[in-house]
């Protein structure tokens, strides 16, 4: 089956074929008819099976079909942009900004020779070009939910006129958070329009979702849930946490890699792996939620164009990593969900090409580990060739436990402090405390011993002569 058999106007075939699609993937092959057909449509495939021209093509090609041609009498403009002051007719939500302006880019490369306009709608960024934008006229908005919700609320966009809706990553959206904002944007919505949902992963709060939004939708899935691709070499080194450096050093100096993509839990600790890998003379990028916008942008730029070899991210921006020929996917901790496993090592054996997958695991993540291999229903490879800085995974790791000293007086010599007359460990404090204790039994206890003195009465009376 070709593009051409699909229905799709000439236009847009005449574009993908350009980009060297000649036949469509089976993801797309399901989704394209039903989506052309105006149904409501519910998708799950793993990443890279391109879901993204799945609900892409269709949707330009029903705005081609239902878009009038401008009159360019007396017009000078240039190219096929006709901002003229329109409403949104499509709006594409989605997770992170680097997925934003990902789909963007597909719809510019799918719809190049046709009349339309896109913009992308995200935070982190001033709002000022986005709210110039919208006021031009767009036919396509690619937002997330937070900073859409907020120019709503500020008057910036009107979705009375919107036809389509789309949610890509839902899950992910939904790990983030997102959905009380998705819900207060789909009221403002009309009913009567079609709604796409499309994610890797499809867990039962994405299916109650869909129930609420969808109409009679149409379930797509060409690979069982949360899958990965064959074509993927999965493999786990058992290492102590505190060798993972020297581990990732070893690999990556004395393996042939290209364009590499390393995970990490935390945004810190993305900036410290970047930072021990540039006393190794290993040159890498950092990419996560806390850099600004043009810094992340300037990061991935750079990774793409191959200046850098090697990414580190965080999950929040897997979802936004579209780059082909990525080759290897390190795990440098195990994520705490086994399907955002399945979302990272997506981003590898991209169309048709293969990949490997290479996973760090201390004594503390056995548990994901293991969460892992259930859900993808697979065992991952455990490397002997680093036994150096391994363990044994049927070792029970040594317990922390830090006996707290009784005796403060003790520490507080060591530390050059003055002892507290609270302690009463050692002998010192014993004596003190014992000496308390016959006190407090002469004086006839608490309340005698709190009684004021006689002298401090009479002084007081005398006071008030």
């Amino acid at each position: 089956m070709s593009f051409n058999e699909l229905g799709l106007a000439k236009p847009i075939v005449r574009a993908v074929t350009a980009e060297g699609y000649t036949t469509p993937t089976p993801i797309q092959a399901k989704a394209l008819p039903l989506v052309i057909d105006g149904r409501d449509v519910l998708g799950c495939a793993q990443t890279g099976t391109g879901k993204t021209g799945a609900f892409a093509m269709p949707i330009l090609n029903r705005l081609a079909e239902t878009t009038p041609k401008p009159s360019t009498k007396g017009q000078k403009r240039r190219g096929p942009r006709r901002g003229s002051g329109r409403h949104p007719r499509v709006l594409v939500l989605c997770p992170t900004r680097e997925l934003a302006t990902q789909i963007e880019d597909s719809f510019k490369t799918y719809g190049r020779h046709l009349p339309l306009d896109y913009t992308t709608i995200f935070g982190g960024v001033s709002q000022h070009w986005q709210v110039r934008a919208l006021q031009s006229g767009v036919d396509v908005i690619v937002a997330t939910p937070g900073r859409l919700l907020d120019l709503m609320t500020q008057g910036y966009v009107n979705l009375t006129f919107m036809e389509v809706l789309v949610l890509d990553e839902a899950d992910r959206m939904l790990d983030m958070g997102f959905i009380h904002d998705i819900r207060k944007i789909v009221k403002k919505l009309p009913r009567n329009r079609q709604t796409l949902f499309f994610s890797a992963t499809m867990p039962k709060e994405i299916r109650q979702l869909s129930e609420s939004i969808l109409n009679e939708p149409e379930f797509v899935q060409v690979d069982p849930v949360a899958s990965t691709c064959d074509a993927i070499t999965q493999s786990v080194y058992m290492v102590r946490k505190n060798k993972k450096p020297a581990l990732l050093n070893r690999l990556i100096k004395q393996g042939s890699m290209g364009r590499t993509l390393i995970f990490t839990r935390t945004k810190h600790g993305a900036d410290r792996l970047v930072k021990s890998l540039q006393k190794a003379d290993i040159q890498s990028a950092a990419i996560h939620g806390n850099k600004t916008q043009n810094a992340r942008t300037r990061a991935l730029d750079a990774f793409k164009s191959g200046r850098v070899p090697i990414l580190i991210a965080t999950d929040i921006a897997s979802r936004g990593i579209d780059v082909d020929e990525i080759t290897h996917v390190f795990n440098y901790d195990l994520p705490h969900v086994a399907e955002t496993y399945v979302h990272r090592i997506g981003r590898t054996a991209r169309a048709g090409a293969s990949g490997i997958a290479v996973s760090f695991c201390d004594h503390d993540e056995i548990k994901n580990l293991r969460a892992i291999e259930r859900l993808i229903e697979k065992q991952l490879d455990s490397h002997e060739d680093a036994s150096d800085l391994g363990f044994d995974p049927s070792e029970q790791p040594a317990e922390k436990t830090e006996k707290k000293s009784n005796n403060t007086y003790a520490k507080n010599r060591v530390h050059g402090r003055r002892s507290s007359r609270k302690a009463t460990s050692g002998p010192r404090g014993q004596a003190r405390g014992q000496n308390r204790t016959k006190g407090k039994a002469r004086s006839g206890g608490q309340k005698n011993a709190a009684a004021p003195k006689p002298g401090r009465r009479r002084r007081k009376s005398s006071s008030r002569n």
